[in-house]
């Protein structure tokens, strides 16, 4: 039988208070499916092979995480890159079962652009129809509970962001199938410590249109499109 457990800190590292998580251990992907099925937001819900994370996020986590959304659209308009926005979807796949709601995420292969945009003209609401996203941002203010790295991986998510309130690491699938820490991200010509400045910049919270503009003004002038 499954068990609920509120597991201990596993870092000595203060953390922001942002978001509430609780796990159940030993969990069946039959177990996801009939939770899902009965929860909603405002929770989020998460099954990396044994365990069932369920979150309850904050405003401060989901300022974050929409901050980071504007940041990664602004760069990419302004560099003329090519995506579609799936925010926080589902990506339940029992194939591999395992599921997770990202924060942000976004398709950037034109092949999957296309395949996305023909599920979208007709309506579907058949997950399989669309397929798992390139990069997805994670805003983690408090230790995930579940191994939701490995559920990207599972997923084969190209590039995952990943935001514990002070710092921001960019990962990498390779072809042997794991995540590295890499210095920028290979969709767009950003470095975290770039990320960083704009995310802690002083007009994100005085005047958010003024702070976006900024940033497609500094992208334009300051960063050249990769490939």
């Amino acid at each position: 039988m499954s068990t609920v457990s509120r597991t201990r800190k596993t870092t000595p590292k203060p953390q922001v208070d942002g978001e509430r998580r609780w796990v159940i251990r030993d969990s069946t992907w039959g177990d996801y499916q009939a939770l899902t099925r009965l929860l909603s937001p405002p929770l989020r819900i998460a099954f990396d092979g044994s365990n069932i994370e369920l979150m309850v996020t904050s405003h401060l986590h989901e300022i974050y995480a929409d901050a980071l959304d504007t940041l990664f659209k602004a760069v990419a308009e302004a560099l003329g890159v090519v995506y579609l926005a799936c925010r926080s979807a589902s990506w339940d796949r029992p194939g591999v079962e395992r599921g997770i709601q990202a924060d942000n995420s976004y398709y950037l292969d034109p092949a999957k652009i296309r395949v996305a945009a023909a599920a979208e003209r007709k309506q579907s609401r058949v997950l399989e129809d669309y397929p798992e996203p390139d990069l997805a941002i994670e805003v983690d203010l408090s230790p995930p509970k579940a191994d939701r790295k490995s559920i990207y991986k599972a997923l084969k998510v190209t590039e995952l962001w990943i935001f514990d309130g002070t710092t921001l690491t960019i990962h990498r699938l390779g072809e042997d199938g794991r995540y590295r820490v890499v210095e920028s991200s290979g969709f767009l010509p950003i470095a975290p410590a770039q990320i960083l400045r704009w995310l802690f910049h002083e007009d994100r919270a005085a005047d958010y249109g003024s702070w976006t503009r900024r940033i497609r003004t500094w992208a334009k002038r300051s960063l050249k499109r990769k490939g």
